[in-house]
């Protein structure tokens, strides 16, 4: 299994995981790691805590001279502005003080369920974990994932195709190296460059008004086989996995896998991808001589890879803390108050490509692995390159 635990609060000491299932003999460093990082930190319509904090991982355990070793790996994210919190978030009782507890709940965070869930009266214990500084951690796992994956030729690309209400469109026949090239360069991570301008223009007018913008993400996958995920349970079916891996994203409320509920709008005739074969195909080096003139499907049927590129999309509300307050109860009193205001972005969709980015990849590492197993990645490669001249025999 590929599996991973991440620990660590917004303004604790640092952010933690531990990954379990990375194979022997894969070449890992940190800055490698750190690339990914760098992206989810930026993007235009970011907040202050960005102009404090430089992500860095640092390796713990499990690598070896630039090479994993089979055993967990352990990564670790410092938070830079912990100096500035050490007494407020210590786990000494001797700092304790009540004086400073947050009771004020913001309308569209785990404040206030959390609170009630877990017996707070201060909402900073739930916050602090809730926060989206998590999904730092979570980057950088999947950019271990990410290694993985590119040793077997798989790709792994996050954009935004929406922001604010303004709609990207995707160039024509572009490949993926063109794509990943027009979206490394785009402020806002999307691949057509007036959408780019409007949607930048859209984050200036949000933040003068103290107001928050959403938007959609898009995640594709290219150079998976067939035959990755199954049909013959609920939790083994990848599509279900993914789209649970995107929706634990912060802030995110909303899936499609492909052409998604535009299918529920249309004939069967429209929406299913019609199947072809090409002998030739496989001469020219694929894996598979059967293949599809459309993608409707998103890559995936009956839960399991059909060879196609998998498409996935991911909604996000607005970020939920305005400089503008929303209306809310003071936890203890019952007194009403505007909601107390934590530094935040004007919006973070930008950033959140990056991380949804990674989830993808980890699920999609983890669907690999079970698949062809290995403890080595030479082990790895032996019995996908196998598996791959079966299908070209199919």
């Amino acid at each position: 299994m590929f599996r991973y635990l991440t620990a660590g609060e917004s303004h604790g000491p640092q952010l933690t995981a531990i990954v379990e299932g990375a194979p022997s003999g894969l070449k890992l460093t940190e800055s490698d790691i750190n690339a990914d990082l760098a992206r989810r930190q930026g993007g235009y319509g970011r907040g202050g805590r960005m102009k404090i904090e430089t992500d860095r991982v640092r390796i713990l355990s499990g690598v070896r001279w630039g090479e994993t070793l089979g055993s967990p790996i352990t990564l670790v994210v410092e938070n830079s502005d912990w100096v500035n919190w050490e007494q407020r978030m210590s786990p000494y009782a001797e700092f304790r003080d009540d004086s400073i507890r947050v009771t004020r709940a913001r309308p569209g965070h785990a404040d206030l369920p959390g609170a009630m869930k877990y017996a707070h009266n201060d909402v900073r214990n739930i916050l602090e974990r809730s926060s989206a500084r998590e999904t730092a951690i979570r980057v950088a796992v999947g950019a271990v994932a990410k290694a993985y994956l590119n040793r077997f030729g798989i790709s792994v690309t996050g954009c935004v195709t929406e922001l604010g209400g303004v709609r990207a469109e995707r160039p024509a026949d572009a490949g993926v190296k063109e794509l990943q090239e027009k979206i490394a360069k785009s402020p806002v991570y999307t691949y057509d460059e007036k959408a780019e301008v409007e949607m930048m223009e859209a984050i200036d007018r949000a933040k003068e008004a103290g107001d928050t913008l959403g938007g959609v993400v898009e995640v594709r996958v290219n150079g998976l086989p067939v035959g990755l995920g199954s049909h013959v349970q609920w939790d083994r079916r990848l599509d279900a996995r993914l789209a649970a891996a995107v929706m634990s994203i912060q802030a995110f409320k909303g899936v499609e896998v492909g052409a998604g509920f535009e299918t529920a709008r249309l004939p069967g005739s429209k929406v299913h991808d019609e199947i072809f074969f090409d002998e030739q195909r496989v001469a020219r080096g694929e894996k598979t001589g059967f293949y599809r003139n459309t993608n409707r499907a998103g890559g995936l049927e009956g839960g399991i890879t059909n060879g196609e590129e998998i498409v996935i999309y991911g909604a996000m509300k607005p970020i939920p803390t305005l400089y503008t307050p929303l209306k809310s109860v003071d936890m203890l009193s019952k007194e009403p108050f505007e909601a107390t205001v934590e530094r935040s972005d004007c919006c973070a969709v930008p950033a959140a490509s990056v991380v949804a980015e990674a989830v993808v990849a980890i699920e999609i590492a983890g669907a690999f692995k079970e698949k062809f197993g290995g403890d080595s990645v030479s082990e790895t490669a032996r019995n996908y390159s196998s598996y791959i001249e079966y299908l070209r025999e199919f």
